[in-house]
């Protein structure tokens, strides 16, 4: 029995011609152009709401979850939104 696992048949091609593929793949590579946020918001959206909708619900959205932290901020006395206590010293 012979161990010669890594001895391919006529087939395999050599580490120099892979070596040489990838290479010349690499730097054949271009990047793109960046992403294309009109359109990928179409294809996600399809025939849904416009986008001046969808801009104007996470707006309404955003307003009422900061007013909602605002409010339980208060509540909880957490940070600058505690109430102060005023030094006095009354004789």
């Amino acid at each position: 029995m012979e161990d010669n696992s890594t001895q391919g048949g006529p087939n395999v091609p050599s580490d120099d011609d892979v070596s040489r593929t990838i290479r010349e793949g690499v730097q054949a590579w271009q990047p793109s152009r960046g992403a294309d946020w009109p359109d990928l918001l179409t294809r996600i959206a399809g025939s849904g709401p416009s986008a001046l909708v969808l801009y104007s619900a996470a707006s309404a959205a955003l307003v009422v979850i900061l007013v909602v932290a605002f409010l339980v901020g208060s509540y909880l006395q957490i940070g600058a939104l505690a109430p102060q206590s005023i030094p006095s010293h009354l004789h």
